[in-house]
């Protein structure tokens, strides 16, 4: 099994954006600072997207902080809470014995509590939980209980629940070391459903998969990152029975101008999905380093029509932003909002560090905000919709920021952009989590794939506590 190690010096902390943007309607949005983090206190490389509870404070995770001397020293990470006027809150210090912070958010089920898939480390295969609002945490099932870890390890993706109650996610490697789809009672009860690649190297029916989300037909739909027909990802749909069908391998057409490499999708009021690629479309300004296009927003059918809406990059320096990492929310003004991983203003320390932009179900772009290093840089988990209107998201700093004879580190800001409060949010999917332990090459890798972006910090085993 390959193992990656993760440099703080290089994340150099991250930077927690709330950035609420303001809708097309609006003039020019502002921006609020909310929270500083105080790693290792109040944790560090907060990457998750932010969830809102019923209680209407937000919570999330963090991957680092918390207990420190664990986890190469940088601690395993915590979950918190956090007021919408930016009180911060730590209600759980991870201690990687079984569990550990993750890239995956928390989702609140229908009991009020909050339910998740945790990191995975040298020892742990990753672990499904469930954490109440007062920092109350239960292991239900740790994951490569069978042989040959059948039953998945490392899941990624945002967790969905089903009208039947059960909860539905994905896992990056499993049987043939392409990744599962499972369904999870609320007791930890596992039922693999599928399990990709299983006719060998080729992989035609997809790897690693970017998420789940419901469909109104009662299936689930999702996408692969890798795979497919033309190796370059696809889109799938799957019963809760476990028949999986695959609507759309991307690069279907020579260049890939429909994509490759998807994230995970959203089902809007049309009921059509949209989605992002992190690479492929028709950029006239892409960078020659991405020599397969910085990336598009799609419309597809549940039938598997796919509507290329826009391509990145297609404006001069790539003010527009180019590689979208994080999958799209339809907001209540009806259009979608989304982040890209780079372009927008160029700035000596990143570049370009990434915008926030809305597109409009035809495809129309507004470009909302890009970021300068100062109020953020490249990683964002994308954005969600508070109940105020405004828009939440985070961000982190790539390298260390200079205040006078000093360098400080910051490990998290927060700030908004002001939205229509009468407007109500709909319902949106958070992204990808991807692994701390990449899935195990089979066959040929398409160039887009991402399993590289996020290496995970390896955890050894303590003790937990809550706070």
């Amino acid at each position: 099994m390959e193992r990656r190690t993760f440099s703080i010096a290089k994340a150099a902390g991250t930077l927690l954006v709330l950035c609420a943007v303001a809708s097309l309607a609006s003039s020019v949005p502002t921006f609020t600072t909310l929270v500083n983090f105080n790693y290792p206190s109040e944790g560090g490389l907060p990457y998750s997207t932010l969830v809102q509870g019923s209680d209407g404070n937000f919570y999330g995770m963090t991957l680092a902080g918390g207990i420190t001397a664990d986890c190469q020293g940088s601690g395993c990470g915590t979950v918190f809470q956090m007021t919408p006027g930016g009180t911060l809150t730590t209600i759980y210090e991870f201690d990687g014995a079984v569990v550990a912070g993750s890239f995956v958010p928390l989702l609140q089920g229908t009991d009020g509590n909050f339910y998740s898939t945790g990191g995975t480390s040298p020892t742990t295969y990753g672990a499904f939980f469930n954490v109440t609002p007062q920092g109350t945490l239960t292991v239900l099932y740790s994951f490569c209980a069978l042989a040959h870890c059948a039953d998945g390890y490392a899941p990624q993706g945002a967790l969905v629940q089903g009208i039947d109650g059960n909860f539905y996610g994905v896992t990056g490697a499993g049987a043939f070391g392409s990744g599962t789809v499972f369904r999870m009672t609320p007791q930890g009860g596992l039922t693999t459903l599928y399990s990709f690649c299983p006719a060998g190297p080729a992989c035609t029916d997809g790897r690693s998969s970017s998420g789940l989300v419901p469909g109104s037909d009662g299936n689930y739909y999702g996408t692969t990152q890798g795979g497919g027909a033309y190796n370059n990802g696809t889109v799938f749909r799957i019963t809760p029975q476990g028949v999986l069908t695959t609507i759309y391998s991307f690069c279907a057409q020579t260049n890939c101008p429909d994509g490759t490499s998807p994230s995970a999708l959203v089902l809007a009021s049309d009921g059509d999905f949209y989605g992002t690629t992190f690479a492929g479309g028709i950029s006239p300004f892409c960078p020659s380093a991405y020599t397969a296009g910085c990336g598009t927003v799609f419309k597809i059918t549940p039938q598997g029509v796919l509507t290329t809406l826009y391509s990145f990059c297609t404006q001069t320096n790539c003010a527009d932003g180019n590689r979208p990492e994080a999958p799209l929310i339809q907001a209540t003004d009806g259009n979608l909002y989304g982040t890209t991983f780079s372009g927008g203003i160029s700035a000596p320390a990143c570049g370009g560090c990434g915008t926030v932009f809305s597109i409009t179900p035809s495809g129309t772009l507004t470009t909302l905000h890009a970021f300068d290093f100062t109020d953020g840089d490249q990683i964002g988990p994308g954005v969600v919709q508070g109940i105020d209107g405004n828009f939440y998201e985070r961000r982190r700093m790539a390298a260390a920021q200079a205040t006078g004879p000093s360098i400080r580190f910051p490990w998290g800001l927060v700030r908004s952009r002001r939205l229509r409060p009468s407007l109500q949010p709909l319902e949106s999917t958070p992204r990808l989590s991807p692994s701390r332990f990449p899935m195990p090459a089979r066959g040929p890798r398409s160039i887009t794939q991402r399993t590289d972006r996020f290496p995970r910090l390896p955890r050894p085993l303590t003790a937990g506590r809550s706070r």
